[in-house]
């Protein structure tokens, strides 16, 4: 059975969220659906979409497990954002946690050390 994903992120300010989330994710958006939506392709049939939908802007949570977490949080700081949390589960399990302008939650998590 294959299972896709796509993972939306409502935002106030398009123009805002999408600089943010270029610097988060390292990269421009993998294409533009329209002028209040981007979309990220983080890996085959797995996406992240910033919409702009003000009403709604604020509620995200995800968290993106990696397999290069700590690689990925220092090429992150190298951009200018640092995690406002980080945690370290009882199982080793570690993440990140950082908040968009608008308070959306996004996580990398990694296994343990």
């Amino acid at each position: 059975m294959a299972v896709d994903l796509f993972a939306g992120i409502p935002v106030n300010d398009h123009a805002a969220a999408l600089a943010w989330y270029e610097r988060l994710l390292g990269s421009p958006p993998t294409f533009v659906a329209s002028d209040t939506e981007a979309v990220w392709e983080l890996a085959e049939h797995r996406s992240v979409a910033v919409e702009q939908r003000p009403e709604h802007a604020g509620h995200a949570m995800h968290t993106i497990f990696v397999d290069d977490f700590d690689a990925r949080i220092a090429r992150i700081a190298d951009r200018g954002l640092e995690p406002t949390k980080r945690e370290t589960y009882p199982n080793g399990v570690r993440k990140a946690v950082y908040h968009d302008p608008d308070g959306n939650e996004i996580g990398f998590g990694g296994a343990p050390l």
